[in-house]
């Protein structure tokens, strides 16, 4: 079955480069869609990267289209009330007609995403255990039972209404590559949704999270494995490298080319582009999420010429 190929809304560099309006982000979803694309994304930060609330944004996307999947590349649930999270997402789902995935993280262990989750009243260090626990409310929550919970959070006989459009709500998606996130991933979640490293090693982790799952009581087949790539499109390699570190470094406040190796990326012209799509495809991802490093209109064209050299 062809691959699914998805686009990441680029509400981080809007706010970077000064350019908060929604309308051109909203715009650029439309283009998405109408080029056949299978999916948005929209990232997540609060004050570490600022950027376009995602499930706000999401929202408004929603009304503007009408068969995208709508994506979080990726949420962070710990730095939100579970009920809150779960009405929310609820309520985007039955407004999209059923059309949202959930792309979850923990959020790296850096300065400014400390500061984040302190300015939010979130203890960093307990943000995994949060993150689990908060899922599973949320899971409880969508079945539009009533809810007795006795944890970080407390409930006595409360439901949400709506529930989601997708009975049980939309999948959740983690990423991470450390071999206690495979197993997370496998204990835990719908999907596996890194983003990286190489397509060889990324196929290597993805039999290992085959395997716990397994082990879990999982069948075959429960789980999606999808990845987040980075492209910068280019006749030219060597400025097509430059394009993406100065991307990578805007973006994360890191050197590009330690960042190159561990964030899957490519610079380049589009057909080796397509082609390094491709090698995850063949490693047994059946969606991918692309984020463009600039140029972002005739990037969306170019990919969309060449999709079925990617794999989709």
């Amino acid at each position: 079955m062809p691959a699914q190929i998805g686009y990441l809304i680029p509400t981080r560099e809007a706010i970077m480069e000064g350019r908060p309006e929604a309308a051109p982000l909203l715009s650029l979803a439309e283009q998405a869609e109408d080029l056949g694309y299978d999916s948005v994304w929209i990232g997540d930060s609060l004050t570490a990267r600022p950027r376009h609330e995602p499930l706000t944004l999401l929202a408004a996307i929603a009304g503007r289209t009408r068969k995208v999947k709508l994506g979080t590349a990726v949420l962070l649930p710990a730095l939100r009330n579970p009920v809150v999270l779960a009405h929310i997402v609820s309520t985007l789902d039955q407004a999209s007609d059923g059309r949202v995935i959930l792309g979850y993280g923990i959020a790296g262990d850096v300065p400014n995403i400390r500061a984040e989750f302190e300015s939010a009243g979130v203890p960093f260090d307990k943000r995994i255990g949060r993150m689990i626990e908060g899922l599973q409310l949320c899971r409880a929550l969508w079945t539009g039972d009533k809810v007795d919970w006795d944890g970080r959070w407390k409930l006595a006989g409360q439901q949400i209404g709506p529930v989601p459009a997708q009975k049980g709500g939309p999948p959740v998606w983690i990423g991470g590559s450390h071999p206690n996130a495979l197993k997370r991933a496998a204990k835990h979640f719908d999907g596996w949704f890194p983003t990286g490293p190489g397509a060889d090693e990324c196929g290597q982790q993805w039999q290992e999270v085959q395997a716990h799952a397994k082990a879990e009581g999982r069948a075959d087949g429960d789980m999606t494995f999808a990845v987040y790539l980075t492209l910068a499109i280019d006749d030219s390699h060597e400025n097509g490298i430059v394009r993406i570190d100065r991307f990578l470094e805007a973006y994360y406040g890191v050197p590009g080319h330690i960042l190159r190796r561990r964030m899957a990326s490519f610079g380049g012209p589009a057909e080796e582009a397509a082609a390094f799509v491709k090698s995850y495809v063949d490693q047994g991802a059946s969606h991918i999420c692309i984020r463009f490093a600039g140029d972002h209109e005739n990037s969306l064209k170019t990919m969309a010429a060449l999709r079925q050299q990617m794999g989709g």
